[in-house]
């Protein structure tokens, strides 16, 4: 890749830019107090998150809807806890989750530095993410991020997810670009790195979980090591 080639750079969200876990934790304690759960917060998360990996997959490979991850997700990770709700009880707890997720912002260290030093050399930058669509762009705002961003392509709004080309295509076609000029920055192997490869882009794995992916790939460990590839 010849960075002087590159024109448009398209961001992954959630645990890319924005710190996922981080937020994640805090609004659950907000959540365990509206809806009077009395348990450690600590234990349940470590339960929760690998569990979320695995349904955000199955998502992603249409093995599950939106409604399905939304309240399987609770189901298992509460379950091992002793602990289990009706339907209408999931719904709430997902309802209230979804709502409080957004209000805490944190973004990953350098984050914002890299977005201000990209902008600076005039890089169109984009966000793709399989996010639900009613969140994704109050994290963006919230965050005070939104105004890097040239277009946000969601899956909702496509109506595929990641990996499929046909969510690249439409960012691409969006951001008038073509795939030559343009690199995928994100955490997820399969979805952000093997998904824009698909199509012709250019890509950077963040290797958020430390996994080990195939040889002769772009591979970061912190979003701020970008600076060195662009």
């Amino acid at each position: 890749m010849n960075a002087q080639h590159i024109t448009d750079i398209f961001f992954d969200l959630d645990h890319t830019l924005w710190d996922f876990d981080r937020n994640s934790r805090l609004a659950f304690y907000r959540v365990f107090e509206a809806h009077r759960i009395g348990m450690d917060i600590n234990q349940f998360i470590e339960v929760y998150e690998p569990i979320n990996f695995q349904y955000w997959k199955m998502y992603r490979e249409d093995r599950i809807d939106k409604l399905g991850l939304r309240r399987g997700r609770f189901k298992d990770a509460f379950a091992p806890f002793g602990m289990h709700f009706s339907t209408e009880e999931l719904d709430q707890l997902a309802n209230t989750y979804i709502s409080e997720l957004p209000k805490d912002n944190h973004l990953f260290d350098g984050a914002m530095d890299v977005l201000q030093y990209l902008s600076a050399k005039n890089y169109s930058m984009h966000i793709i993410t399989n996010g639900f669509e009613e969140v994704q762009h109050l994290k963006l705002k919230n965050s005070n991020i939104d105004l890097f961003f040239k277009t946000v392509t969601t899956s909702e709004e496509v109506g595929v997810k990641k990996p499929n080309p046909l969510v690249f295509e439409k960012a691409l076609e969006k951001a008038k670009t073509t795939p030559k000029q343009s690199i995928m920055i994100g955490d997820t192997f399969e979805a952000d790195i093997m998904g824009a490869e698909a199509v012709g882009m250019h890509t950077l794995f963040y290797n958020y979980r430390r996994e080990t992916p195939p040889e002769n790939y772009r591979i970061i460990d912190a979003i701020s090591e970008i600076k060195k590839h662009l």
